[in-house]
């Protein structure tokens, strides 16, 4: 044999032995597995009441219906391959299985938690939120009436204003009639003042003219 060929040749051999050492079996449905010195019932025990269910490390295969393998414990030895099995035994599914559906039970009961206290928590946002519409609606009825008083007393003030500069003016023309008043009144003092003046300067002229007008006695130089 060729140097290459024995090379291809090693390899073959480790890399079957490399797939055969990444698989596990496990020990079939029956009640105690012995694992044996050598492939054969001639060979001794060394590890008695191998359980059911029990994952074996395969080491080695042969066509004699042995199977090398490697224990939970670490022992390595031969069992044979008529009581192994490529899937864990039904009584291992049906734990797992039962293990899975208890988990599944418990994250459904924890979802069922989780949809309760949203489900609380959406009421309680819903009832927040109709609180607040109302709320909303309050405020805004109060924003009107502020804003219908804020109206009125810019209306108001407005009026006032007017009031104001309607009774500064009537002030004003009452100042101006009071003044015309008073000159008219000390105009008719003055007029009182010349007509007694006149009078009094009448009465003096008549006192003057009016025995002038009378006739007066010739002197009877006869008598």
């Amino acid at each position: 044999m060729t140097p290459f060929r024995l090379l291809i040749s090693v390899l073959f051999v480790v890399s079957s032995v490399a797939v055969a050492q990444a698989k596990t079996v496990w020990v079939d449905d029956q009640l105690y597995l012995p694992v044996r010195a050598g492939a054969g019932t001639q060979f001794r025990i060394i590890e008695n009441a191998v359980p059911s269910g029990t994952p074996l490390e395969v080491l080695e295969t042969t066509d004699a219906g042995y199977t090398r393998v490697r224990t939970p414990k670490g022992t390595e030895g031969w069992v044979s391959s008529q009581y192994l099995s490529d899937a864990p035994i039904a009584a291992d599914r049906l734990k797992r299985a039962n293990r899975e559906l208890e988990q599944a039970r418990s994250e459904l009961s924890t979802l069922k938690q989780q949809l309760s206290e949203t489900t609380q928590q959406r009421n309680a946002l819903e009832n927040a939120e109709a609180s607040l519409s109302e709320r909303s609606e309050t405020l805004q009825e109060e924003l009107q009436r502020i804003k219908s008083i804020a109206a009125d007393s810019i209306n108001l003030e407005r009026r006032n204003r007017e009031l104001r500069e309607e009774n500064q003016k009537i002030r004003n023309d009452l100042e101006v009639l009071t003044a015309e008043n008073e000159r008219l009144e000390a105009s008719k003092e003055s007029d009182f003042m010349l007509l007694g003046a006149g009078l009094v300067l009448g009465g003096v002229l008549l006192a003057l003219i009016i025995p002038m007008l009378k006739p007066t006695r010739k002197t009877d130089n006869w008598a």
